[in-house]
């Protein structure tokens, strides 16, 4: 199954910076491993703009559609970071444009035997070609926000009902 990217447009005009977005950071890490006692208090603040967004003026919001990629983490619905301006490198995972749509896969190798790979063991890899018209990197991808928590089927039904646009949220299709 191929992963398709939903475009939700750009962040911004190109010359306006973002603002701070300031959220409360625990003053203690929380353990992965064994549970450590923390502190009840927030000790700093974090930009998540300025954390998640270094470069707002090549920057981009992209939805992931499918699961070609969940071996690498990035599942179906999953928001994107994705940076056009940092040059993509073997191992990174990057936004192609293929045969005239957006395609989410993990650059393998060096030139000139690179190629796209997607995780899920079953859509084929894609060679790079030298100056193939249908095939361009377009971004690579900085981030990806994955949902751990799932809303009841309830509340999914009450969502789907008060549905917005995406204008309302001022994303410009």
């Amino acid at each position: 199954m191929a992963s398709d990217l939903i475009w939700l447009g750009p962040l911004q005009p190109a010359h306006h910076d973002l603002e701070p977005l300031l959220l409360p950071l625990a003053g203690e890490t929380v353990a992965a491993g064994f549970p450590s006692p923390a502190d009840d208090y927030i000790e700093a603040t974090i930009d998540l703009n300025g954390a998640l967004i270094p470069r707002p003026s090549s920057t981009f919001l992209m939805r992931v559609d499918g699961d070609a990629m969940r071996g690498e983490g990035i599942h179906h619905g999953d928001l994107l970071v994705v940076d056009r301006s940092v040059g993509p490198r073997s191992g990174s995972i990057v936004v192609a444009v293929h045969e005239g749509r957006f395609l989410l896969r993990r650059l393998e190798g060096t030139p000139p035997h690179r190629r796209l790979v997607a995780s899920d063991a079953t859509s084929p890899a894609i060679a790079l070609q030298g100056d193939d018209p249908d095939l361009l990197i377009w971004g690579v991808v900085i981030h990806a926000v994955h949902h751990l928590w799932k809303p009841s089927p309830q509340a999914r039904v009450r969502a789907s009902a008060i549905k917005r646009s995406p204008e309302a949220f001022g994303i410009k299709p």
